[in-house]
């Protein structure tokens, strides 16, 4: 019997896992991607000899296979082995993150230690009357001042709603085991005495040439193993007839092109698969559909002289008055990213796509960015030569009200109409995953096309720890039995 012939949309890492999966066991695939680059948001961007990494991908996995997998289609050789370094930045100071109690209070000074514990002793006497939101819960907690300094505005920034409206829960998932009270008695305690706080990882592999290299590469040996990897071309039409997917209608530089196909692995938006059907779904289900919304994403890359750069990966911006996120030091994630004399640093807004900022022009948003990494005190004025804009839309799926329920009627809906596509990946499923879940997803959905298998891949990043801690101690189901996100988003109140 021959092998099936897969179609598969999105030629980002889940995408390209399954089309590899595929080929290596001798399946027919063809693989369409949208956009004229691979990796999705896990490219590399090149802009004038630069590179830039959407986002900041630490390849750091507790999935063996997937590390398998990273190391079969890249030498060694390609790989850094970095050290992990981020801290904060609050009204001109860098404070270590994950927060150390030394740190934090030597950057506070005598006076500004002494009101923030003051405010942690009032909030341990007179605690908030509301803790079911991420401003009473933390406040409660870590005391107010504190919570202003270091949770409240880099949370709303990525966010885009008031610290009020995002439910209790997320904030428990995020900062379980830590309060003041517990990070001072961790500091002052000898290492073997102090209480089980989860650790974050120290160091990550990550390619030379930034992610985009790993999706470069295998999409090459996808087509050396006989694939297709076609760019430029966006699905426009999924077909179904008898109960199952039958063929899809693609667009590209040379028009449209109607292509058969036996199973379908979609990666992309799961609102825009259940939209693309034809026939077209239930009333219900196109309802779903548009229930569900993305957060969008857009770095400022800024050319600034070496010395000018930091040693961390990143810095958290919680310093009111800038809009700018984070801010990445591209020379710091390989040397390979940027120019002798020179580093990249990326300046990270969180956006929604038509906002202001997404449709400000290009000059503008460089104008932006130097003005806020110099009102910050990161570089000196003029230090900025040169300066570049990519904007990433839908790069985080939404949890609002609402949203488990619309993805579970298109979930069942597609399984029931057409069992022969396969959602994989983060907006495949609209769950925010990881690089590393969005790889298993699409492992487990070739070995149920090929094997029979019965993996539900709607259970990948359910029940795991967040994946760069480094103790597996504690788990993401919440204490009253209910599953977790795996890496943790919080639900968003739905917009008017």
């Amino acid at each position: 019997m021959p092998l099936p012939h897969t179609v598969i949309i999105g030629a980002g890492p889940a995408g390209l896992t399954a089309a590899y999966e595929l080929t290596r066991r001798n399946a027919p695939v063809e693989v369409l991607e949208a956009d004229d680059v691979v990796g999705g948001i896990s490219r590399t961007v090149e802009r004038d000899g630069w590179r830039f990494d959407i986002g900041g991908h630490r390849f750091f996995t507790k999935v063996g296979r997937v590390e398998e997998f990273w190391h079969e289609v890249l030498p060694d050789g390609d790989f850094l082995l970095r050290p992990r370094m981020s801290r904060i930045h609050y009204r001109g100071k860098l404070f270590d993150y994950p927060l150390r109690a030394g740190n934090a209070l030597g950057n506070l000074g005598i006076v500004e230690a002494v009101r923030c514990v003051g405010s942690y002793v009032w909030a341990r006497l007179r605690p908030p009357a509301d803790q079911s939101h991420f401003e009473g819960w933390v406040s409660a907690r870590f005391g107010t001042r504190l919570y202003r300094m270091f949770f409240k505005t880099y949370t709303e920034k990525v966010w885009g709603f008031p610290a009020t409206e995002l439910q209790a829960d997320w904030a428990a998932q995020r900062i379980r085991n830590l309060s003041l009270a517990g990070a001072v008695r961790n500091a002052l305690l000898p290492r073997r005495a102090r209480a089980d706080i989860t650790s974050l990882i120290e160091e990550f592999q990550y390619p030379k040439l930034g992610p985009g290299m790993m999706w470069e590469r295998c999409a090459e040996l996808v087509a050396k193993a006989g694939g297709t990897v076609t760019m430029g071309t966006s699905v426009t039409r999924v077909h179904r007839a008898d109960g199952r997917a039958v063929a899809v209608t693609v667009a590209g530089p040379d028009g449209e092109r109607r292509i058969e196909a036996d199973h379908v692995i979609s990666s992309m938006p799961l609102p825009e698969l259940v939209r693309a059907v034809d026939p077209p779904a239930p009333p219900p289900v196109l309802a779903a559909a548009d229930a569900l919304r993305h957060r969008d994403f857009l770095t400022v890359a800024l050319v600034v002289p070496a010395d000018a750069g930091f040693p961390d990966n990143w810095i958290y911006v919680h310093t009111p008055g800038v809009r700018v996120g984070r801010i990445q030091n591209f020379g710091s994630w390989s040397p390979f990213l940027v120019r002798d004399g020179f580093t990249c640093l990326g300046l990270e807004y969180f956006v929604d796509e038509g906002d202001d900022l997404w449709e400000s022009a290009d000059d503008d948003l460089v104008t932006l960015g130097t003005a806020e990494l110099e009102a910050l005190g990161l570089v000196r004025p003029g230090a900025v030569s040169a300066g570049y804009v990519v904007r990433m839309p839908k790069a985080y799926p939404v949890y609002d009200s609402g949203y488990e329920q619309a993805v579970e009627t298109m979930r069942h809906w597609l399984a029931e109409a057409l069992p022969n596509v396969h959602p994989v990946g983060r907006n495949g499923m609209h769950r925010y995953n990881n690089q590393d879940h969005s790889m298993l997803t699409a492992m487990l959905t070739v070995e149920n096309i090929l094997d029979d298998a019965d993996h539900d891949v709607w259970e990948v990043n359910v029940e795991e720890e967040y994946h760069e801690q480094a103790d597996a101690s504690s788990s993401s189901a919440s204490a009253d039995g209910r599953h977790g996100t795996g890496r943790a988003a919080p639900v968003l109140p739905r917009r008017p």
